[in-house]
This record gives structure tokens, sequence and C-alpha cells, in this order.
């Protein structure tokens, strides 16, 4: 089978597809979901997460921090389930809070699209020449309007959850629009449920495509 030039095929077409595809930073643990997470467990501290979730949900998160504590004390391996175990629960209550399907938390390296690396560093920067070649001239003034709004929230309180979740709106409208999105209303968990509908898609197409080249091969050896 590893020898047939179909099989090879379809393997090659797999790979090109799947290194194609680019997610959203929120669900991977290179972004800034997860790099809170760390924090709120390295300073015992669950503030620094409970922005990234709706109110409803923080009893919840709460529940899964006090016990990811209690867990990880026991040892290097407690120690990594337990953070991941943290990590899955916080990364599906936050996309369950923007009602988007949870897909898991992806590994670190990740592929992320060029505008969302850009705009996180622009943020770390303090300034928007990361994106400057990413986003048409026509769109800078209401980058800068959005930029500023999230450097004007960016130092809350950490003990302000109201304000830590005012900032994270203003962060993902930011976002937003320096992907290309007009209004600012479709949010970056939305853009990566449309990848996973792209995925899905994929996957569909070369499940056919494989059905074809199968049945093909075997009419011709019959």
């Amino acid at each position: 089978m590893k020898n047939n030039p179909v099989f090879t095929f379809v393997l090659a077409v797999v790979f090109v597809i799947s290194s194609s595809v680019l997610y959203a930073h929120c669900d991977t643990k290179d972004g800034p979901v997860v790099a809170d997470a760390i924090k709120a467990l390295e300073q015992n501290n669950v503030n620094y997460v409970l922005k990234w979730v709706q109110p409803a949900y923080e009893k919840e998160i709460r529940d899964a921090f006090d016990l990811a504590k209690k867990v990880r004390v026991r040892g290097p391996e407690a120690r990594e389930l337990s953070d991941n175990y943290f990590f899955e629960i916080l990364v599906r209550l936050h996309r369950a809070g923007e009602g988007v399907p949870y897909t898991g938390v992806k590994p670190v390296g990740t592929p992320i699209d060029d505008k969302i690396l850009a705009a996180d560093k622009s943020i770390e920067l303090g300034n928007l020449s990361p994106l400057e070649n990413l986003v048409t001239a026509d769109r800078q003034a209401e980058l800068k309007k959005r930029f500023e709004k999230v450097m004007l929230l960016k130092k809350f309180d950490l003990n302000d959850i109201g304000a830590g979740r005012e900032y994270i709106e203003a962060y993902v409208q930011f976002f937003h629009f320096a992907e290309g999105e007009e209004g600012g209303h479709k949010n970056e968990h939305t853009e990566n449920a449309g990848h996973s509908g792209s995925v899905s898609w994929i996957l569909s197409g070369i499940f056919f495509i494989t059905t074809i080249l199968f049945a093909s091969l075997y009419i011709r050896r019959k």
C-alpha cells in the first residue's frame, strides 16, 4: 500500500492542504488564553483568566483552577496533566461564551495567520508598525482608532474583572479589523470556526477523491 502511487498522491494532497490551514490563536498553547492560564497557576491567582470567560462560567473556572492547584503539586506528571486539564476547561468555556464549537487546545507551533501575529506584536510594542504593510491605507484610520482603545484599556486592574472583560472586547475588535472584518462583529473565534468548517470540507473532499481513486484502481485490476 505504501508504495502505491495512488496512496502517495493522497498523502501528498493531505499534507499540502493541512499545511495551508491557519488558525486563530485563542485555542493554541502559544496563544494569550493559555498564557494567562499559566500565569494564573504560577501566581496562584485565577483573576488572570476570568476576563476570558463570561460571568456564567466563573464558578466552573474557579472550581477547575482549585482542582488543578491541588493536583499539580503531586509531581511533574501530575502537574502536566492538571495544567492541561485547566487549559482545556478554560479554552472550552471561552469558546462556549462566543457560541463557537470547541475543537481542542492546539499544540505549540500551530500555524497562525500573519495578521494575528502582527496585531499581537503591535500591542506588545505599543505601535502599529508590524501591521503597516498588512492593512491597506484606507483602513489605517479605523485600525488606529481601535488600537488606541486597546492601549487605553490595557493597564486595567487585575482584580477588576469587568475592566478586564472590557479590554478583551476592545482587543477582539482590534484583531478582527486587522484581519479584514469591516464591522468587527465576527470575532476571532468565529473566524477559527470558519477554519474548522473549511477543514471539514477539506477532509470530505479528500475522502471523496480517495474513494474515486481507489475505485478506479480496483476496476483496473479487475
